[in-house]
């Protein structure tokens, strides 16, 4: 048996739509599978999961044991990816001790607050990194591994640390070949 989905298969499992030539593993997860679009050439590896409203265009690799949490949507655009062990939140508890926390609570007493990521164009996401909701990844940006990205990053930067800070540029000579 393949550890992929054939293309039959990937058209059965209920994605609101999904693209050509995408491979995708039969050990990832999905939840709200209705709201999650994939675009054509994409690869899902093992024990990843998918919930909630999320977009993922075209020519991106989820690595393995990834963590996407769209509850307030996540977009991921064409070309961009994330390495092993990403975790994306478009929502989180309020820990600032004033409420309860955790989704079996009731809602009357926690204070979930969110918003979307959005990954643009030409992104990299290294190993490990966690990434905050509310937040605007810009074209061509690259983190290193363990990366705290608790507010947007800006264009065609490299970034590593806790939180994310800027270290040097990064090309666009990359583009001229695409």
């Amino acid at each position: 048996m393949n550890s992929f989905y054939s293309k039959e298969e990937i058209q059965r499992l209920g994605f609101k739509s999904v693209g050509v030539d995408s491979l995708i593993s039969r050990n990832a997860c999905f939840y709200s599978i209705e709201e999650i679009e994939i675009g054509s050439n994409v690869r899902i590896d093992d024990f990843c999961i998918l919930s909630g409203k999320i977009k993922v265009g075209s020519f991106i690799h989820i690595s393995a044991y990834c963590a996407l949490y769209g509850n307030w949507g996540i977009e991921l655009k064409d070309y961009s990816g994330l390495s092993p062990r990403c975790t994306i939140l478009s929502s989180t508890d309020d820990f600032s001790g004033n409420y309860l926390i955790g989704p079996m609570v009731d809602s009357r007493h926690t204070n979930v607050q969110g918003g979307r990521v959005i990954i643009e164009k030409y992104v990299q996401i290294g190993a490990g990194c966690v990434i905050l909701p509310n937040i605007i990844i810009k074209e061509g940006a690259v983190t290193g591994a363990l990366t705290l990205i608790n507010k947007d990053l800006e264009s065609w930067g490299i970034y590593a640390g806790i939180p994310a800070k800027r270290i040097m540029d990064r090309s666009k000579d990359l583009l001229t070949n695409i």
